[in-house]
């Protein structure tokens, strides 16, 4: 194995990507005015995808001003009666927490500074994944993944990754596709799914790369006419003696992250074929150049694909315990490279994401399908969407434990591109498939491995963009540090963060963020009978939608829906006397219902999002033949305006105006006369002229 000598490791540190240039990259694509020929996705000319390494959503962004953080108002409930936040090991509980730095001296290197630090790496197998999950449960992070999963960065650790966030767009609801490891979730990437179906080597949950033989995307592609790369450095040799690319040295190298080289057809693809070149190529910076050289060289001479995928080496993929700041130094690399041709970047969109959250928390649990033995319904089928493999498909591949495939783990994904200027936040539930559905949209080359329940609850990222206009709302990049050049060709120890004796839940940054509009149009309605608890999930929008009925006193709880675009589920459940229950959706819709057989109040609502209003209609259903028997009191908590109190006789209506909040409403109704009464409920209109991401996230 070739090692990169210290001197060659400086000059690619800092030959041809400047120390300085982390800010300027930002400040140069924010420059760029967007291609508007067509004002429509076609002005797109290239995609690029940029999949880093093993990063949550909370991890990396759950401080993050105006996204679906810490201060998300309707956390799930654990087994344990308490929110998502206070995870525990037996009766050790620990909340989110923000690592102390290392001491200057230590081998983690970081010094005062939490973005060149080796923090340490945790499970991410299918097995402790699934293990964490828990059904649905989500309560077993800790036993799983250890109390590290725990820590967090926030935006003095993080301030590239925060300013690309405050200058272009973030997706909120962005998950990586299984709940698994690198490989399996880059399939998903490459080819829509893990040969769920049991055909050409899968299914696939874990890395073990043995040789697999079914379709990949860019195959369609090609054979479609539309042009792709990779994007890489070769290490020791993108063949089986190089170990495709993955080497001992981190700073060379792809990490074996170019999951398509452990298909057949790649690797017995010959020098000068189509496929070769467009997979097997890359840099040599072992010998001479820098990283970008090539994608660089393909810019500015007009040969930018309409489909890229860059893959980094090791030390820059922010797979722990290699530091966050190399990454960011490395995507100012590939930024600065597709904006050194004005002209190409105002047709190009960058897509940066992770291909899995490695062992680290996130509190909001994706969507996932009724099956095994997960409680549920679906309007949509479901099929590959469960793992029960019990004999190895292939001769040393892993066989792991019985359970869905996903949602996986929320990861950060931001859109860096001309269309999407402006800290816009999206959030749309979407995952790694999403990244193809976007290129379908574009270049109209079909993925058929996606399944159906996929198509029904991710999106296709173009909610994402804004292809009519250019937004006004471009920050100013200032105070940014000057770049993140790795101090050595070093691996370091990694270190272990220390969680408080006493936690809390850490405050997310004050304030909102503009929001992309979405085609969700939903709703839930509640009524109890004597023995059933009847829900009516009604779906008259564009999307399909994952919903999840969670309770401590339901029996069977978790329960989870699947509603297509169009569709209704009448599902009911048992009623246990004291009810206590809660649904959760899509950008952060809520609904809680709480009774008792002594329950006489009922409620129905209805949201009109051509209006932005919220109706409520409340009925006291008891017995009023005495004229004698008191209104009831209705208390009405507005979350959004102003409390109010209410006197019953018989039916009252109630109306909430959600323009004023950006859209939002949160309306908890209980009653004096009842103890065990309570409905609210919570979640957005489409109707605002100016949507907002939640005001409630930003308040302490």
């Amino acid at each position: 194995m070739r090692v990169v000598s210290r001197r060659r490791f400086l000059q690619l540190a800092g030959g041809s990507v400047a120390a300085t240039m982390l800010s300027d990259s930002i400040a140069r694509a924010l420059a760029i005015p967007a291609n508007h020929r067509t004002r429509s996705i076609e002005d797109i000319e290239h995609i690029v995808v940029l999949m880093q390494e093993n990063r949550s959503f909370d991890h990396y962004f759950g401080v993050l001003r105006g996204v679906r953080g810490f201060g998300d108002p309707h956390p799930v409930t654990l087994p344990s009666g308490k929110s998502a936040w206070y995870q525990a090991d037996g009766s050790v509980v620990t909340l989110p927490f923000h690592p102390d730095v290392p001491p200057v001296g230590d081998d983690n290197v970081g010094g005062d500074n939490l973005a060149l630090t080796f923090i340490e790496d945790l499970p991410h197998d299918w097995d402790t994944t699934h293990q964490m999950f828990n059904g649905g449960n989500w309560d077993q992070w800790i036993p799983a993944k250890s109390t590290t999963t725990m820590a967090h960065l926030e935006r003095k650790d993080l301030p590239f990754h925060y300013t690309l966030a405050d200058a272009f767009t973030v997706c909120d609801a962005y998950h990586c596709s299984m709940l698994g490891p690198t490989d399996s979730n880059r399939y998903y990437m490459w080819t829509g799914w893990d040969g769920n179906d049991g055909q050409g080597g899968g299914p696939v949950i874990a890395n073990d790369e043995i040789g697999y033989w079914w379709q990949t995307y860019p195959e369609r592609l090609q054979a479609a006419g539309i042009n792709w790369k990779i994007y890489q450095d070769a290490g020791d040799g993108l063949t089986a003696a190089g170990s495709w690319g993955w080497t001992n040295d981190a700073y060379i190298g792809n990490y074996g992250d170019n999951s398509l080289l452990y298909f057949k057809q790649y690797q017995n693809s010959a020098p000068g074929s189509p496929l070769y070149q467009a997979a097997l190529t890359g840099t040599d910076v072992n010998v001479s150049g820098g990283f970008f050289d090539i994608l660089q060289s393909d810019v500015q001479k007009g040969r930018l694909p309409q489909v890229s995928w860059v893959v980094a080496p090791e030390a820059y993929t922010e797979h722990p315990n290699w530091p966050a700041g190399y990454g960011a130094w490395y995507t100012a690399g590939v930024l600065n490279a597709l904006t050194s041709v004005p002209e190409v970047w105002s047709k190009t969109a960058l897509i940066i994401t992770f291909d899995e959250n490695d062992g680290f928390f996130d509190h909001v649990v994706g969507a996932y399908p009724n099956v095994g033995n997960l409680n549920g319904r679906s309007t949509v089928p479901l099929d590959n969407e469960y793992y029960d493999t019990t004999a190895p498909p292939l001769p040393g591949a892993t066989v792991g434990v019985p359970g869905p495939y996903g949602l996986g783990v929320r990861v950060p994904l931001l859109i860096v591109s001309p269309w999407s200027t402006g800290g816009w936040v999206c959030s749309e539930t979407f995952d790694h498939t999403s990244l193809i559905r976007f290129i379908e949209a574009r270049f109209g080359v079909d993925e058929p491995n996606i399944t159906p329940w996929r198509r029904a609850v991710c999106g296709d990222l173009t909610s994402a963009f804004d292809f009519e206009s250019s937004s006004s709302r471009v920050p100013p990049v200032e105070g940014l540090v000057a770049g993140y050049k790795p101090p050595d060709a070093d691996r370091h120890d990694s270190y272990v963060p220390t969680p408080p004796a006493v936690g809390s839940v850490p405050t997310q940054e004050p304030g909102v963020r503009p929001s992309r509009r979405l085609g969700y149009r939903f709703d839930v309605g509640f009524e109890a009978s004597s023995k059933t608890l009847n829900l009516s999930l009604r779906n008259r929008g564009q999307l399909g939608v994952g919903l999840q009925a969670r309770s401590l006193t339901v029996a069977g709880a978790p329960y989870t829906y699947t509603v297509g675009a169009g569709d209704e589920l009448t599902p009911q459940l048992p009623n246990p006397g004291t009810y206590d229950l809660s649904v959760h959706g899509p950008n952060g819709f809520f609904r809680h219902f709480a009774g008792s057989a002594a329950t006489v109040v009922s409620v129905e609502t209805r949201g009109d999002h051509d209006l932005g209003t919220v109706w409520l209609r409340i009925t006291d259903g008891g017995d009023r033949r005495g004229s004698e028997r008191p209104p009831v009191v209705i208390d009405v908590a507005d979350a959004y305006g102003p409390d109010r109190r209410i006197e019953l006789r018989g039916t009252g209506e109630i109306v909430i105006d959600t323009r004023r909040s950006g859209g939002w409403y949160d309306i908890a109704l209980t009653t004096p006369s009842d103890a065990s009464f309570s409905y609210q409920l919570a979640g957005r209109l489409e109707s605002a002229a100016g949507l907002t991401s939640d005001p409630q996230l930003g308040r302490s």
